[in-house]
């Protein structure tokens, strides 16, 4: 497998969607980071999913920019981030349903793919309708952390103050 590129790092401290079905979203954000510790069986430190459930599946996920691109314009979205996917490493150049029941390595650190990271009917609020179809086949990977290690992103982070 060719090195994959990280193109963006997010994590959150909260669940926005989970365990909101009739109710309102959370007001969580998603954070974007240069780096994030992953620690293997248990997750990203400061994620939401950290220490979530025994052997979760999902302790990263992935999610490819290509994709969030064609989504965006396909939908006709303009000035959005790929936060807005909730996932927490935005790939460039890789096909994540490969990674399925594969082992693989991003920047040293070992992970499992487990399944599709599959879209809800959330997306079509926090991104646009028509969005949870779109990325129907095409929501992300979830992963888990099989070697503890650290993720680094490509992109360039504005330094809050205060």
């Amino acid at each position: 497998m060719a090195p994959v590129e990280i193109c963006h790092l997010y994590i959150s401290p909260g669940h926005n969607f989970v365990g909101h079905h009739d109710r309102e979203p959370g007001n969580h954000p998603a954070i974007e980071v240069s780096m994030i510790e992953c620690v293997a069986g248990r997750g990203l430190l400061g994620d939401r999913y950290f220490d979530f459930k025994d052997d979760y599946k999902g302790q990263i996920t992935f999610f490819s920019l290509e994709v969030f691109d064609e989504l965006c314009g396909a939908l006709e979205v303009r000035d959005c981030s790929p936060a807005l996917v909730r996932r927490n490493v935005i790939t460039r150049d890789v096909d994540l349903n490969e990674l399925i029941d594969q082992d693989f390595e991003v920047q040293g650190v070992r992970f499992y793919g487990t399944q599709e990271c599959s879209p809800c009917y959330w997306m079509d609020r926090a991104i646009a309708p028509g969005a949870e179809k779109f990325l129907k086949g095409r929501g992300g990977l979830r992963a888990r952390i099989l070697t503890d290690g650290t993720l680094r992103s490509t992109a360039r982070i504005a330094e809050t103050v205060g």
